[in-house]
């Protein structure tokens, strides 16, 4: 609920003002013109912020919690709970803390008689639009339970998929970090001494131990400024993504590095499959079906170009023949909705399709953090072995020439 200040005439032409509380802007003048014929101003009174930040409480809404409450809402609301009641409960139990939050916000305006759906979108800005879009679709459609059926499944199948490419970046990602860690600690501490008992042995420095010393005093004399530019690096990448044409390109980017690119596709092939898979099941038409998909993926490149299917849709094609269009999704998702329309069971084979490339996506997970490892052993053994003989070959020099 928002709290309103207005101005409006009475019957007898006097003026009034005052504050009332009500859902949205319309609902205050219909509330407002059952005692006064002309409503002169009206404004939304702004709320104070607090500023006691909860730095415990996340940035969003995520896919385990969404499952479990969707899970949570169809189990009460099959037991024949009234929707009020349902959400107050929901609230009071998730250990959630932004959906807390938000749940206890829509407990008040659907006490009040409002849809769940309406009040969703309302309080839950970092509540996903295909949780919001199922939910109106279920109450438009007089089968909620199932849509939360079908919310539970999806989020807890996004929730594995996300885990599991966590679970491939995050090692290398911290190994590399720790490397560099290493590196500066090793060129900026340890070289340099070595550097001065070597510059009194007064003999030629092998070439291993001459570059060791130019990269050691290079790292000495410039580290600050390194930090600095790799940090307006990040900032500026960081920047960079947070703009339109930033999370396009750098969308387009991720699908051409090496391993990375095909857990990307695999990984939005199952996104695009069990996302319009759900929202099909929830009764929602195919061309507001795409609308959100176009919004929720996570790969903005597909989304811009699903966005462009919409209209296409509109004019009667059908999505097998708009599909190929978008890029970067496997030939084979495009084909199963093929086959899916022109046999009446679109929702079933996207669901079935969503599931393999589910699948593919945790397998190239997994064969990425085969192969990654390695990887990283080697380069790292390289390094260390070149320090080792860069830094013993001149001193087994120095120890032969002193036994001599």
């Amino acid at each position: 609920m928002q709290t309103f200040k207005y101005r409006a005439q009475a019957s007898d032409g006097s003026t009034v003002s005052g504050v009332l509380e009500a859902y949205d802007e319309f609902e205050a003048v219909n509330e407002l013109r059952r005692s006064y014929p002309i409503v002169e101003d009206l404004q939304p009174v702004k709320q104070r912020r607090k500023f006691n930040v909860d730095l415990n409480e996340p940035l969003w809404v995520e896919d385990k919690s969404l499952a479990l409450v969707a899970s949570q809402f169809s189990i009460m609301l099959k037991a024949g709970l009234p929707m009020s009641r349902v959400v107050e409960l929901i609230a009071g139990q998730t250990s959630d803390k932004l959906m807390r939050r938000i749940l206890t916000a829509c407990a008040a305006d659907v006490s009040a008689g409002y849809s769940l759906a309406r009040s969703l979108e309302k309080n839950g800005k970092k509540i996903p639009a295909v949780f919001i879009e199922s939910v109106r679709a279920g109450e438009e459609s007089g089968t909620l339970e199932q849509s939360f059926d079908s919310l539970k499944v999806y989020y807890d199948r996004a929730h594995k998929v996300r885990q599991k490419v966590k679970s491939a970046l995050t090692y290398p990602i911290i190994v590399i970090v720790l490397a560099f860690v290493v590196v500066g600690i090793v060129m900026v501490v340890l070289v340099p001494t070595m550097i001065q008992i070597f510059e009194n042995m007064g003999s030629e420095l092998p070439l291993a131990t001459r570059l060791l010393i130019a990269i050691s005093h290079f790292f000495s004399r410039y580290w600050a400024l390194l930090l600095v530019i790799i940090a307006a690096i990040a900032i500026g990448i960081f920047a960079y993504s947070k703009t339109d044409s930033g999370k396009i390109n750098l969308s387009k980017l991720r699908f051409k590095i090496p391993i990375i690119g095909r857990i990307t596709q695999m990984n939005t092939a199952a996104q695009v499959a069990n996302t319009i898979s759900t929202l099909l099941g929830a009764g929602l038409p195919i061309t507001r079906v795409i609308d959100v998909v176009s919004r929720v993926l996570d790969q903005r490149s597909v989304g811009v170009q699903m966005e462009k299917c919409v209209g296409k849709l509109e004019t009667g094609k059908a999505l097998g023949d708009v599909l190929p269009e978008v890029e970067n999704l496997p030939d084979m998702l495009v084909e199963m909705a093929r086959v899916g329309e022109e046999s009446g069971s679109l929702e079933d084979t996207l669901h079935t399709i969503g599931e393999f490339y589910t699948e593919e996506a945790e397998r190239a997970s997994d064969r990425a953090l085969r192969m990654i490892e390695p990887m990283i052993t080697v380069i790292l053994g390289v390094f260390v072995a070149f320090i080792v003989i860069a830094i013993y070959v001149p001193m087994f020099s120095m120890y032969q020439g002193v036994a001599m």
